[in-house]
Parts: C-alpha cells; structure tokens; sequence
C-alpha cells in the first residue's frame, strides 16, 4: 500500500483502482474501526463568553491590597508592641516566689532580702515573694529552718500546721506530718495553731504532735542541736525519730516487730551512720542490721 492511500482515503481522493487495492491491504480493517469509533464522539462545547467572565474575576480576587503605613505611625505600633511584651514579661517574672529546697542529707543557708539568715535542714522548703518583700516579710516553710530575723516589719512563717509571727528574733520551726514544733532561743515568738495565739519567750518551745499539744523540752543552747549535726529528742515517738534518720543520712529505713510509738530520749550524730545507730538503737533496746542504702531496725525477739 502507497503512504499516501491513508490521507486520499481520508479525504476521499482514492480512485477506483487505488480504493479496491486499499481494501485490500491488511492495515485497512484497522483504520476502518478507528474511524467508526471515531465518528460516534463529540467534541466538548466552549462557551467563549463565559470563560472570558472566570478569567476577569479570578484576576479581581487574586489581586492583594496593600495599605500604606506613614513610617512614623508603623514604628509607634512597633515600640507599643514591645513595650507591652516587656511590661508582661517583668509582671510575670517579678510575681514568681523565691524558692529553697534541700533533699535528703543535705542542708543549705539562705540570706533573705532584709539580711535575715535562714538555715534550711534536709528535706526541707522554703518560699517567699520578692517583689512583695518590702511590704511584707511573708514565708513559707515545709520541713525545718532556724531563723535568725533582722529587726523590722513583722516576719512571718507560715507552715501548714500553724502561723509563726516576730519582729526579730532567733527561732526554729520544724512542722513534718504529724509533727509541729517551734522553739524560741532569742526575742519573743508568736504561734498560732488552730486559731489560738501563744507567746513563746526566750528559752521556751511549743510542740504538736498528731494533733495533740504537748510539753516541750526546754532548749539549753542558743541554737538547735541540728545545727552542730545532731538531732536531738526528748520524749519523741520513736517513728519520728527513724524519720529523721532518713532525711539525715538519705537512707531507707525498715521496721520489724518495733512499737514505732514508743518513746525516745536522746540524740544522735548527723555525720557518723555507724554512731547514730546505735546511739538509736540502745537506748531503745532494738537491734538493727545496715546494708548499703538500707537498714532494718528490729525487736531482740523478732523472727
């Protein structure tokens, strides 16, 4: 078949002749069906005036306005930004508390904005607002501290077993679950504990415990004996006593066949293990066995 049957074919220039030899041919059953399947298509409608429309308006919607700023009017809104971001940023800042804390066998000193020291035993917390400092010397304690308190507005501790009230004084508070004491070495301290005001003079201490008020043991030095690394009790269930042995010496302490109510007088060193225990244990009658992190007091009997 000649290369050019196909085209004269299409344009039905084929003569007789040249139409019989093209039936002929084996590519001609081919182009035949292409042709009748094209012949059943349309071609899609185009609406000239209406793409012209979407064109204009796609155009409309894409195009950005733009508002000018008079340079000096632009800078205002920029320095007000900032200086709105600065005042937010020294409120939030300025209303945090000033917090203290220690861990087990670890202890710390802190010196307050008015110059009043306070020693922080272990495991303990402490928390006051700077900003509101001179306004009012306001506190809060968890655990135990010893306050050496420069003279001037009243100064307050607050703890959640009850209000510790001076205007300058050397005092020590301890309030632990279960547990409340507060101990006067200088001036006069007021303590409020259940709604009820007592005035502890010089010399004198104040202790809770479970909930009950009890006699307290007179202080014989000018300080807690923590603070020369020993803790001291005098008639103190021996529970609370194995508490502080824990915080002293960040050591995990077990009890078997024990009364941990019963009580105990004495003390024990805050820098030597092997000394405290068994300055704890024979007083008390109690056996005990130390084993890297962890002892175990128990009953001469216990199984």
């Amino acid at each position: 078949m000649k290369e050019n049957y196909l085209a004269k074919w299409l344009n039905n220039e084929l003569s007789e002749q040249e139409l019989a030899e093209f039936k002929r041919s084996e590519a001609f059953a081919s182009y035949e069906k292409i042709i009748g399947a094209s012949e059943s298509l349309e071609a899609p409608t185009f609406d000239l005036e209406r793409a012209l429309h979407d064109f204009k308006k796609a155009r409309e919607s894409s195009d950005k306005k733009v508002v000018r700023l008079h340079p000096s009017r632009y800078l205002m809104r920029i320095a007000a930004a900032i200086t709105v971001l600065f005042a937010a940023t020294y409120f939030y800042i300025s209303s945090l508390d000033e917090t203290f804390s220690t861990d087990y066998a670890q202890r710390t000193e802190v010196v307050l904005p008015d110059a009043s020291e306070v020693l922080l035993n272990a495991d303990s917390k402490l928390s006051y607002s700077a900003r509101k400092w001179d306004e009012e010397r306001n506190l809060s304690l968890e655990g135990e501290a010893f306050f050496k308190v420069a003279k001037g507005k009243k100064f307050t501790v607050a703890t959640d077993a009850g209000t510790v009230s001076v205007l300058g004084t050397q005092f020590n508070v301890e309030s632990r679950k279960g547990f409340f004491e507060v101990t006067c070495f200088e001036g006069l301290v007021s303590v409020n504990f259940q709604g009820t005001e007592r005035k502890l003079p010089a010399g004198t201490s104040f202790m809770v415990i479970n909930g009950t008020v009890l006699p307290a043991e007179t202080p014989s030095a000018s300080e807690p004996s923590w603070i020369r690394n020993e803790s001291t009790f005098k008639s103190i269930p021996l529970l609370y006593v194995f508490d502080e042995f824990q915080r002293q010496y960040d050591i995990k302490v077990e009890t078997n066949n024990i009364d941990l109510q019963q009580l105990f007088t004495g003390s024990f060193s805050n820098t030597n293990i092997n000394l405290a225990l068994q300055s704890i244990s024979a007083p008390s009658q109690i056996k005990y066995s130390l084993e890297k992190n962890k002892v175990l007091f128990y009953a001469e009997n216990a199984p």
